[in-house]
């Protein structure tokens, strides 16, 4: 018999009793144990395995389907995908929720606290990542062949604490007992080089005596809805390419006998490590060049697998860079074509530009990655030799168009030569591109007015918009059941696939017995939360009061002091008049603060601060709750996001690339309070002016105020609210045991206000005024909520994965799909 007529292999059926007796096998001889000795995280690896089982007759299918029909495929480079908690999103893919559920039940097994027990996946951030995810999930959803490349970071970013109000960062041990949703994957491993120097031959060079690190791939099956297809996120791992120094450890040095090995596998322990030292700096490179380098190896490896030679690489391969992190892969493949593959600069230049797309996430300087020269040339000679040469040619181009503008030279050079002469790796990725995005309409915009507008002269045509979106599965369909059931009972389910029939709510916006229902589910959603909160130190919130929630990473430009302006303001006046007509509301914070920022962390202590004061002042009672929630992650976003009443969405105009936060509230029947700035535009175009609550200054007055001299201390003279809340603040009402503890803050917004808090106040508190007036009408308020969630249905990962797809990176859906 042929081996292939003898390979066969049974394909699970998903019927009730199929899977009880797969739980009960993978119990028994995945995880070696029985109904006797079983804890329940043996329970949840085996309905892990019995479910990843069930995905893989897709994910094989997937991958043949791409190769068979000699597909162009897209490679999704990003440094996080936030991807959350997979089992439950695997099981609604594949349409096996309930009857998994129910034989867990037959089995005895807790299939609630099961889901619980799965940790977030730790490979990820904040909108960056969860970004990542969503488009991951998206081209699943479409059938698009592709992959995303990332790092499996050992640790994560962090685990947060609350410990006396401030933040303390710990590790987070998702990997600590294994995860069984991924495959290692041994054979595609590659030799990562550092250091070293170079020797000219043949025109090329050679990369000699260099410090080797392995990186080596752990593949996870990302589904798509009804297993359309089934998209590879594959994560690199490093290990050392020696092992423990036997003759150290013999001699009783343990710590040198391991020093080598550990240094090397340091790259992929944890997500942005600290770069306040120069060790830090030079970790984060080499754990961005790690990724890339795997990355675009492992690429080039498959397309050689089915071609001779690289004729048709820009044909079969695209390659997006999410945000300047990746965008090393730019010299690094330039470097395999030229150096390994012998071909020459213009070739290898011209496949490289019809290779890589990109997109920017932010407009501020400061966020604009750069390297340093001498580090860079350092850690990666060949690369820093590359992007010399890139530069040259490049600036030789510009100055043929241009001769006389020698400013211009300077401005779009991808080395800045002021002070210390770093590589603008943003101004790289955009010389590389053949597509440039924003992701808002104004973000596109500014982007193409401001930080780039000298490539435009160049590349008028390089730039588009693609603006963001969120995949409804996970955000609406999983994350809240209670309006899910409702939505389905009135226009179906196949909003799933195609939001835009959201648009059918409308004719219910104004139905009795519709808005009833709608407010029971966010009711339901709401004691969810609380039942959560209810679990943090000296918390109870009553679930009717307004839930008003700001979750998301902490950052001077996101303002979250804004909020806790009004949150003081609103005390002081509830102080005042203890018998006037207040709405409740609960005041909601999350979200983690970069370890080296002190800022940040110091908003983090003074939300906690006010958050203590309010909770514990009897005159108070349940007019004005403060929360912040430890530790914010795609699971605990799950449940509060489906809880909110308001969305609060307060940057500074202009800094906001889009947010996707915004979709996800409004999706579930939030309102917005926010600026004019990223996505929340289009979220008033899309769900009508009146059912969004905008205030402050716009870009064009931002941009103004900072141009002929911007004061915030008229606005603290003029204001007498907003003079109490900061001298209060600045006196330590909220922290009497160190009445300075805010110096900082007082300071920061008296002195600099860089993104125009004060500016905006006055506005801001009137606007929550408005909130009130329409949260006291609940059949206005709902009939706003029901029109946010019927508006939502351009703000799909799909619709935007359908044209990075066919505007950006020319790639189709396979033809056929798997069964």
């Amino acid at each position: 018999m042929h081996p292939t007529d003898a390979f066969e292999f049974d394909r699970p059926v998903n019927s009730v009793e199929a899977l009880r007796r797969s739980i009960s096998n993978r119990l028994v001889y995945a995880v070696g144990k029985d109904l006797r000795s079983a804890t329940p995280r043996d329970w949840l690896f085996a309905v892990f395995h019995a479910v990843r089982d069930r995905i893989m007759d897709g994910w094989r299918e997937s991958l043949t389907q791409a190769e068979d029909q000699n597909a162009k495929r897209i490679y999704y480079l990003s440094m996080e995908f936030l991807t959350g908690r997979a089992l439950s999103n695997a099981m609604l893919a594949a349409e096996i929720y309930e009857p998994v559920k129910q034989a867990c039940a037959l089995l005895g097994a807790d299939f609630d606290a099961l889901l619980e027990l799965e940790p977030d996946a730790g490979l990820g951030n904040g909108g960056l990542g969860r970004l990542a995810a969503c488009f991951l999930d998206s081209m699943a959803t479409l059938g698009l062949p592709g992959m995303g490349y990332g790092i499996r970071y050992e640790y994560g970013m962090f685990a947060q604490r609350i410990v006396h109000g401030q933040q303390v960062e710990e590790p987070d041990y998702w990997l600590v007992n294994g995860y069984p949703w991924e495959f290692m994957r041994p054979e595609f491993s590659y030799t990562i080089r550092y250091g070293g120097h170079l020797v000219p031959q043949n025109g090329h060079s050679l990369w000699l005596d260099t410090e080797d690190v392995i990186a080596t791939a752990y593949d996870s099956g990302v589904p798509g809805y009804q297993m359309r297809s089934v998209v590879t996120m594959r994560l690199w791992s490093a290990r050392a390419s020696g092992g423990v120094n036997l003759d150290a450890f013999n001699r009783g040095d343990y710590i040198q006998a391991v020093q080598a090995k550990n240094q090397s596998e340091n790259v992929t322990r944890v997500l942005y490590p600290d770069d306040r030292t120069e060790h830090g700096r030079e970790l984060r490179l080499r754990q961005e060049y790690f990724f890339v380098s795997a990355s675009v190896q492992d690429i080039l490896r498959r397309h050689l697998k089915t071609h001779s030679g690289f004729e048709q690489l820009a044909d079969q391969v695209a390659i997006h860079l999410n945000d300047t992190h990746p965008a090393l892969a730019v010299p690094e493949l330039m470097r395999l074509l030229l150096d390994e593959y012998q071909l020459d600069w213009e070739r290898a230049w011209g496949l490289c530009t019809r290779i890589f797309s990109y997109t920017n996430h932010t407009l501020m300087e400061e966020a604009l990655e750069t390297w340093p020269v001498e580090l860079l040339g350092r850690v990666l000679p060949r690369h820093m030799g590359l992007i010399y040469d890139i530069n040259a040619r490049f600036l030789a181009q510009v100055h043929e168009r241009f001769p006389d503008d020698h400013a211009l030279l300077r401005r779009i050079s991808l080395i800045e030569d002021r002070g210390v002469r770093r590589i603008r790796m943003a101004h790289l990725s955009v010389l590389a591109s053949h597509k440039v995005n924003g992701v808002s309409a104004l973000h596109s915009q500014l982007m193409v007015d401001t930080i780039f507008s000298d490539f435009v002269r160049m590349y008028p045509d390089r730039f588009c918009n693609k603006t963001n979106g969120i995949t409804p599965r996970r955000w609406l369909a999983q994350a809240n059941a209670p309006l899910t059931s409702l939505i389905d009972a009135r226009i179906g389910p196949d909003w799933r696939r195609d939001l835009d029939q959201l648009a059918g709510l409308r004719a219910f916006a104004d139905e009795p017995e519709f808005q009833n229902a709608f407010r029971l589910a966010k009711q339901q959603n709401k004691r969810r939360l609380a039942e959560l909160m209810a679990h943090c130190p000296g918390v109870k919130v009553d679930p009717h009061s307004l839930f008003d929630v700001q979750v998301k990473r902490i950052h001077e430009y996101k303002r979250q002091l804004l909020n806790v302006l009004h949150v003081i303001t609103r005390y002081h006046r509830i102080l005042a008049q203890p018998h006037a007509n207040w709405v409740p509301r609960t005041v909601i914070f999350a979200g983690k603060a970069a370890s080296a920022y002190y800022m940040a962390k110091l908003i983090i202590r003074l939300i906690n601060d006010i958050a203590r004061v309010i909770n514990n002042d009897a005159r108070i009672g349940a007019q004005l709750r403060v929360v912040f929630i430890p530790n914010y992650r795609v699971s605990l976003a799950e449940i509060i996001i489906p809880a909110a009443d308001l969305s609060e969405q307060t940057s500074t105009a202009g800094t906001e690339a889009s947010g996707t936060g915004n979709m996800k509230f409004a999706l579930n029947g939030a309102l917005t309070i926010g600026t004019w700035d990223g996505a929340n535009i289009e979220i008033a175009d899309n769900v009508g002016r009146d059912n969004i609550f905008i205030f402050g200054n716009r870009t064009e007055r931002v941009t103004e105020l900072r141009g002929y001299g911007y004061r915030p201390r008229d606005h603290y003279e003029s204001n007498f609210d907003l003079k109490y809340a900061i001298d209060r603040l600045a006196e330590g009402a909220f922290a009497p045991e160190e009445p300075q503890r805010y110096r900082d803050v007082v300071n920061v917004l008296l002195e600099t206000d860089h993104y125009q808090l004060l500016a905006d106040y006055a506005d801001y508190c009137a606007c929550q005024d408005k909130v009130d007036d329409l949260y006291r009408r609940p059949t206005a308020w709902t009939r706003s909520a029901i029109l946010n969630v019927a508006g939502m249905g351009a703000f799909s990962s799909d619709r935007t994965i359908r044209e990075y797809a066919s505007q950006i990176w020319g790639v189709q859906p396979l033809s056929v799909a798997p069964k």
